[in-house]
């Protein structure tokens, strides 16, 4: 009997649910409750007496999450065995390389040959009835597991491949390995293998062939030791010997024996094959130089020289290119991980001109190509690939489909009839689609800033389930997509619990990977969540340099993450960045900014507007309030009653050594100048106290101004204010507890980057920069560029009387009030 206890659900803000599960398996015989057997989570096996496992995810408010991982498991036993072992994955999905899947299998099939033969085993034990029950049951349970997590397996070198299965002509492109063929007796290789070491001199080249053929058609548990064998070694040897001697296709066959032996890529003969391959390219035909290169990619060896050649020979006999040759050719230029230049132009004519005749699986794979070898695509070719797959979504694959997508994400293609299509599409695929396929789909959407409520939901309810196959790449992009599009989920404990789970048991690859760690803690930052474990570990000393090998540039993402903390978790004991970092990276961002922000047309034409509205550049100050958010604010101050309050002293001074401030010459002023009695002030005070008086009189509200007649009451410096624990690291206007209260407002001149596509759904980051403005004591205050931009187009006094709204709009007034 098992029993759950989970206590109630906190208000949303909290972001708190807590789980206590006890659970106990009791076989009983003749009870139907005996078939239910629940296995425990190793980790967590001792947690039912004793606490449970404490992960802290801070928020204002200082909450805590205090949960047991096996809480957040699937039902099936099957997910649970998986969560168990997923910490000792490392050799399997750490890594992304091409040949992690193929470890596996090898590894596999190794220790298989290790077993003693079954007449030496020792005889089982007869199981007792209650024995037998289990043993069945986890019979059941092993075969579930294995569909599922074949189901959940991606081989990075066999999945590419599937569109040769479409047309005949690609068995003359391609090496099949899966291709069926008659075994070869043991006793028939053992002969070869005698033969070889009998003979004194080498073999000519034609019995070599031979014998490479019908080795390579041994049984696949012999190849291992084929491959070890003195006697095969020896033969490879006579290959190297002779090489210049084999005729082409004699060449090709021993090189299709070695895939199908799966040789090591850095073997003897596979250096000798590769320098006689490009010695002779220039003599061979097209159809023949593509089916090299593809015995190459399927021996995971790298052969850049090679390719080159290919790629010219290609680059000469294009107009001859059958459908068949120039999408093996995109596949091999894929793999390959190179674009060659000259290609780019015709590669996007080719597509055009097949356009119509592709199948939706060589659609996939032309993306696929396109996308692994960061091939640009003009937005006129996109378009059409675009059109031709949302016409015929429903019969494509989704491994094609997310090809598709990977082109449309790297091109930044807004083709709303395809995601529309998507959205009608994918949500019922999203249960039996692997878990890599869902990460992508999901990325894409955020990267195109496309919210669909329903592959949203989809991919949030499948997810818990599959959540132990993640990689930390996926984890991290699935927190980031749902924190980008700022979208939690109707099962969003769960979902952000059990991602979190993952990114503790992946740890270690975070180590080797660290922009995938940053990335996910940004996502959950988004949506208002700080798992304090995480974060400290990615702010100590010790990771902070690891990023810096990291071939991204990772020091904004910890500025941002770590400042962040600072505002929203007045709580938090962890490691922050050095104050001299964060120094550091302040002036990178705020150099940026003067480059390329600051001087936008439509921030430039505001703050000049708003100058106009408040009496000049000492009411307004154009810079980053939050500089962690890389976007700039301009930033107004009003006094209680609405009047506006000159602060910006910097641009001030400029704006003085352009006008004539107008002071005038008292016969007090005078009397100092001549007789240099300074009495209690000096000119320069005296002549700051005028220059105010002046600029207070002519800022005086008149009775149909709205600031005027408003009298409502604003948030103050002292209602709300967070001081960071590391020191005053924001712009001196952040903090003035000395000035007399006032209103701060943060004026947003928004764009459509700062929104979901074709909604006023406003992404995560800026979502996270109103909040903590407004945690700082800031009103917000937004120009929609829905509204703004097209006024922009108008009058001049359209504009000012439009931010004299903005400013002192009386609604927003008495929100504040």
């Amino acid at each position: 009997m098992a029993t759950v206890l989970i206590c109630r659900r906190f208000p949303r803000l909290s972001r708190v649910t807590t789980f206590s599960t006890a659970a106990k398996c009791k076989a009983e015989s003749g009870s139907s409750k005996s078939n239910q057997i629940k296995e425990e989570d190793p980790e967590t096996a001792n947690s039912r007496t004793e606490s449970a496992a404490t992960i802290q995810l801070l928020n204002p408010l200082g909450y805590k999450v205090s949960y047991n991982p096996s809480a957040y498991a699937k039902s099936r036993a099957a997910s649970q065995h998986h969560a168990a072992r997923s910490s000792d994955q490392a050799l399997g999905d750490a890594f992304t390389s091409p040949g992690a899947t193929q470890v596996q299998h090898s590894f596999g099939a190794t220790a298989s040959q290790a077993l003693p033969p079954i007449k030496n085993a020792l005889p089982k034990p007869t199981p007792l009835p209650e024995q037998g029950i289990q043993a069945h049951l986890s019979t059941a349970q092993t075969k579930e597991e294995a569909v599922e997590e074949k189901a959940e397996m991606h081989d990075s070198k066999e999945d590419p491949r599937l569109f040769q299965k479409g047309r005949p002509e690609y068995r003359s492109l391609s090496c099949d390995k899966s291709e069926p063929v008659e075994t070869l007796p043991l006793e028939e290789g053992d002969s070869i293998l005698h033969s070889v070491a009998l003979s004194k001199d080498c073999q000519g080249p034609g019995t070599i062939t031979d014998y490479f053929r019908k080795l390579s058609r041994l049984p696949g548990e012999q190849h291992a030791a084929l491959l070890s064998e003195p006697r095969f070694n020896m033969l490879c040897c006579c290959a190297v010997k002779k090489i210049r001697l084999f005729s082409t296709s004699d060449l090709i066959d021993v090189l299709k024996a070695c895939v199908r032996l799966a040789v090591p890529p850095t073997h003897h003969l596979l250096n000798a094959c590769e320098s006689e391959f490009c010695r002779r390219a220039w003599d061979m035909n097209l159809d023949q130089l593509l089916l090299v290169a593809d015995c190459w990619r399927c021996l995971d060896r790298s052969v850049p020289s090679y390719l080159s050649i290919l790629f010219s020979y290609a680059n000469m006999h294009w107009k001859d290119l059958t459908l068949p040759q120039f999408v093996q050719l995109i596949y091999i230029v894929g793999e390959g991980r190179r674009s060659p230049a000259d290609l780019a132009q015709k590669v996007e004519s080719m597509i055009l001109k097949y356009m119509d005749s592709f199948t939706l699986e060589e659609v996939g794979a032309i993306c696929l190509g396109l996308f692994k070898s960061v091939s640009g695509i003009s937005d006129h070719v996109m378009r059409k690939i675009a059109d031709r797959v949302s016409l015929q979504m429903e019969d494509m694959s989704t491994y094609a489909l997310v090809n598709v997508l990977k082109m449309l994400r790297y091109t930044r293609m807004d083709h709303l009839p395809l995601l529309k299509e998507l959205g009608k599409v994918i949500p019922a695929r999203i249960p039996v689609v692997n878990i890599q396929g869902i990460m992508h789909i999901t990325l894409s959407c955020s990267a195109l800033h496309y919210f669909d409520e329903g592959i949203m939901t989809a991919v949030a309810m499948s997810l818990p389930s599959k959540v132990t196959y993640c990689r930390s790449k996926d984890a991290a992009k699935f927190l980031w997509s749902f924190g980008c599009l700022d979208y939690e989920p109707p099962n969003e404990e769960e979902f952000y619990s059990c991602l979190i789970e993952q990114m503790h048991r992946k740890l270690h690859e975070f180590r080797k990977f660290p922009e995938h760690l940053l990335t996910g803690l940004l996502g959950l930052a988004f949506v208002k969540r700080f798992p304090e474990e995480l974060i400290d570990f990615a702010l100590r000393d010790e990771f902070v340099r690891k990023t810096r090998s990291s071939k991204y540039e990772l020091k904004k993402d910890l500025f941002t993450l770590s400042k962040s903390v600072e505002i929203e978790c007045p709580s938090y004991q962890g490691s922050l960045l050095p104050p001299q970092l964060c120094q550091e990276i302040t002036e990178m961002v705020l150099n940026f900014a003067e480059q390329e922000i600051y001087v936008r047309p439509e921030i430039v034409e505001t703050s000049s507007l708003l100058q106009s509205v408040l009496g000049g550049p000492e009411y307004v100050k154009n810079h980053m309030i939050l500089p962690h958010t890389r976007s700039s604010d301009l930033e107004v101050h009003l006094a209680m009653d609405g009047r506006p309050i000159p602060f910006n002293s910097q641009d001030s001074v400029v704006g003085t050594k352009l006008k004539d401030i107008g002071i005038s010459l008292t016969d007090d002023l005078m009397t100092q100048l001549i007789k240099g009695k300074t009495n209690s002030q000096s000119p320069m005070e005296m002549e700051n106290e005028a220059r105010d008086r002046s600029q207070e009189e002519a800022q005086t509200p008149h009775a149909g101004d709205p600031a005027a007649r408003s009298g409502g009451a604003f948030l103050t410096d002292t209602e709300l204010k967070v001081e960071p624990r590391s020191g005053h690291w924001f712009e001196p206007s952040l903090a003035l507890p000395q000035q007399p209260q006032r209103v701060k407002l943060a004026i947003q001149v928004s764009n459509r980057n700062h929104y979901c596509y074709c909604s006023k759904r406003l992404l995560g980051l800026h979502c996270l920069k109103r909040r903590q403005l407004r945690q700082l004591g800031y009103v917000v205050v937004e120009l929609p560029f829905w509204e703004w931009f097209p006024l922009l187009k108008r009058t001049r006094l359209e504009k000012l009387s439009y931010l004299h709204y903005k400013v002192f709009d009386p609604a927003l007034l008495n929100r504040s009030a």
